[in-house]
């Protein structure tokens, strides 16, 4: 009879004692199951006393957690959370150097859990910490020549004593002086500083900018851009990460007035090209965490775009007219004509000639054209400059379409506009990053003028796509559509250069988008069909029933399993196989790896199949929970499955690859008549299922399929055409 649903057993330490097997019911009071252990061990004052988990983490049990516990786990009896927090408080303060290290790095451990933490707070720690930091660390600034690593330690451990109590949320940011901030911010303005402490001071200025706007005012007067830049021209990535993200909140909490400020002091500072170099470009892969802050950078980046993206044209301001005087000027290399120079409407009716010839809408007025937000003033600002940096391109487009009398002429100004919203749209520009996207793109790190230079690009791409589309003005939403998404096709391949998207973007012509739309509604829009559906219904339960065939089939061949003990890797091999009528499991020791299939009379021991009760995967197996198990690498963990059968009996396995451990967890589940989960068996399905499909719905109409096979041909006189490979 299996044991009830709240009853778990576990194992409990306490030093110099054997470790205590013992049933813990669920129902009753976290208390009364301490009271229970202190007894065992003739312990008084058990509410002196907590649980822990017997890991790298050491968190508390509580009442909150308790149903986290699972069979097999090991539980470490030890102090409640008040008195190791009272105890930590006391030690911390202690006169003698070693005692003081000791018990800071023991807080830096014990701050993750949230439990001695709310016990560590509530005795004013954090206030301590700080004051340590502001004053407490002096009294060792002479001892620092004579003992910089012990002084480097004390200050990263009690940093970092800090960043995780912090990180909990229950003390807010607010209640920092100023003392606290200079003193931190010193810490990052140093050339040579620890690197642990250098880290967890990045860290700390950037909670303090992103969680108070009083506190970003007071650590954006003691740090800069210029004492920021060094430490992104070293090699280490953690650094680097800490350092973009205190730029990333120092510019995103910056009012409005100042981040233009603020973005040309990094354009002076050459920050674009010191991270292209240093961390785009560098050596070492860029990590999750990197690409978030660089993606993060991007966004802000591009958000400096929204002001002139929302402000519309006033048709009355002489300055930003002159500026689509000087577009007609480059395009058609007009003289400026003296003020009496013919009447006024001849000038008129010549401004409106070439106002039509540049695609705009209003041909009178273009003005008119940019009172649309977005894109507003942003679509003149690319068009002044492709005019301006892209001249000879400029003027091509502009005159061929002018010159074109077939209706098919691709309207610039009306191009641009459009193009332009739609850049906007794509890169989001006005819209706060995401706190888990990593999309960054290196390209737009390349240029100073990396969003003009992404228009100008584009806009040559839309002129091509329109010719290569034989478009007319009825059909520029279908344009738009196509130009699009050629360039979300580009993007999506991450090009490492302006450059390099300018060549993707050639081998997306209209042609190949086609291509790809055809190929993709073949492959998804055709096979969403109902009756189709149906089909697909149909077939998989065969498909999954050969899977099954195979899974068993692979069983009966047998599989060689390496032995893996707690302290180190041995040379040591057993042997696993289904008998042919799937009823017995045998197995057996090896003295070394076999070349073939071993008999099923070698193998001395048997498991029937009708006594297995369950498999077990992963973190859950037994020989994963033991102590060694601890040691052993992700890799393992991700191979290890064990069958469970009568009186709680394991027997352990941990597969040779990833493709054998599919193949026994789903053979042995097949076996119990369960469903098989693997990655394995959904990649066989989706291929199976496909090509049995494909195979049912081939136009087979006008062919004749004969009634008997064909003749086999004759054997050929000789056999020199057969290349021999060994």
């Amino acid at each position: 009879m299996p044991p009830p649903a709240d009853i778990v057993k576990v194992a409990i330490e306490w030093p110099g004692a054997f470790p205590k097997l013992m049933e813990i019911d669920q129902k009753k009071p976290l208390s009364a199951i301490i009271k229970e252990v202190c007894e065992g061990w003739s312990l008084g004052n058990h509410e002196n006393f907590a649980l822990q988990i017997a890991d790298a983490t050491n968190f508390y049990i509580t009442e909150k957690n308790r149903n986290d516990i699972k069979n097999g786990s090991i539980l470490r009896l030890t102090s409640s959370p008040y008195q190791t927090a009272a105890q930590l408080h006391e030690r911390i303060q202690s006169s003698s150097m070693d005692a003081k290290l000791e018990s800071l790095k023991d807080l830096a451990n014990a701050s993750r859990d949230i439990t001695f933490a709310q016990e560590f707070i509530n005795l004013d720690g954090i206030s301590l910490l700080t004051q340590m930091v502001e004053s407490g660390t002096e009294r060792y600034q002479k001892l620092q020549k004579i003992m910089k690593p012990c002084f480097g330690d004390l200050l990263s451990f009690t940093l970092t004593a800090f960043v995780e109590l912090m990180d909990h949320g229950i003390v807010s940011w607010d209640t920092f002086s100023v003392a606290f901030i200079k003193k931190i911010a010193s810490y990052v303005n140093k050339s040579a500083m620890d690197t642990a402490v250098l880290q967890r001071s990045l860290a700390i200025l950037e909670s303090m900018v992103l969680n108070s706007q009083d506190l970003y005012h007071k650590v954006a007067q003691e740090i800069t851009i210029g004492q920021l830049i060094p430490h992104l021209q070293g090699t280490d990535q953690d650094i680097q990460t800490y350092t973009i993200a205190v730029i990333n909140a120092l510019f995103l909490k910056a009012p409005e007035e100042k981040r233009q400020e603020m973005a040309h002091i990094l354009a002076q500072k050459q920050l674009r090209s010191i991270i292209l170099s240093n961390v785009i470009r560098s050596p070492t892969p860029i990590n999750d965490e990197m690409a978030h802050q660089l993606y993060v950078l991007q966004v802000l980046t591009f958000n400096l775009l929204e002001d002139r993206m929302m402000t519309k044209m006033d048709p009355q301001d002489q300055a930003q007219r002159d500026i689509i005087f000087e577009l007609r000027r480059i395009a058609f290399d007009v003289e400026c004509e003296p003020n009496n120079s013919g009447s006024i409407e001849k000038r008129k009716s010549m401004y409106t000639r070439d106002y039509k010839k540049l695609g705009f809408i209003n041909h009178v007025n273009p003005a008119v054209d940019f009172t649309q937000i977005p894109p507003g003033m942003l679509a003149l600002d690319n068009m002044l400059y492709f005019a301006r940096h892209h001249q000879d391109a400029y003027i091509r487009i502009v005159l061929e379409n002018s010159s074109r009398e077939d209706k098919h002429e691709c309207p610039f100004g009306r191009s641009s506009i459009e193009l332009t919203k739609m850049l906007c749209e794509i890169l989001k520009v006005g819209e706060l990053p995401s706190e888990n996207c990593h999309d960054f793109h290196p390209m737009f790190f390349t240029h100073d003028r990396s969003f003009e230079e992404f228009f100008c690009i584009c806009i040559q791409l839309l002129n091509k796509t329109w010719k290569e589309m034989r478009a007319t003005s009825e059909d520029f939403n279908k344009v738009m559509q196509v130009v699009r998404e050629q360039i979300m096709r580009a993007l999506t391949l991450k090009p490492n250069s302006l450059d390099q998207f300018k060549s993707r973007l050639q081998n997306l012509s209209y042609t190949e988008i086609l291509k790809i739309r055809q190929s993709e509604r073949m492959n998804q829009e055709d096979f969403q069909s109902r009756p189709i559906l149906e089909l697909r219904e149909k077939i998989q339960p065969e498909i999954m029933e050969l899977i099954k065939q195979q899974r068993l089939n692979r069983l009966c061949d047998g599989t060689c399993f390496r032995k893996i003990s707690s302290r180190r890797r041995q040379d040591k091999f057993w042997y696993c196989r289904l008998s042919p009528n799937h009823k017995v499991l045998h197995y057996g020791d090896l003295e070394e790896s076999p070349q073939g299939e071993v008999p099923h009379d070698s193998l001395q021991d048997k498991l029937p199949v009708a006594d297995i009760k369950a498999v077990i995967t992963g973190k859950d197996c037994p020989h994963m929970k033991e102590k060694g198990a601890l040691k052993q690498n992700k890799e393992v963990l991700e191979l290890a499955f064990s069958v469970l059968y009568e009186s709680d009996e394991y027997l352990n396995f941990i597969a040779p690859d990833k493709h054998e451990y599919c193949v026994w967890t789903d053979g042995l589940n097949a076996l119990l008549g369960k469903e098989m989960t693997s990655d394995y068996t959904k990649s066989d399905m989706d291929t199976l299922l496909s090509m049995e499909m494909k195979l049912r719905l081939l136009d087979l109409e006008n062919i004749q399929i004969p009634e008997a096979p064909p003749p086999i041909p004759k054997e050929p006189s000789n056999y020199d055409f057969v290349y021999d490979c060994n």
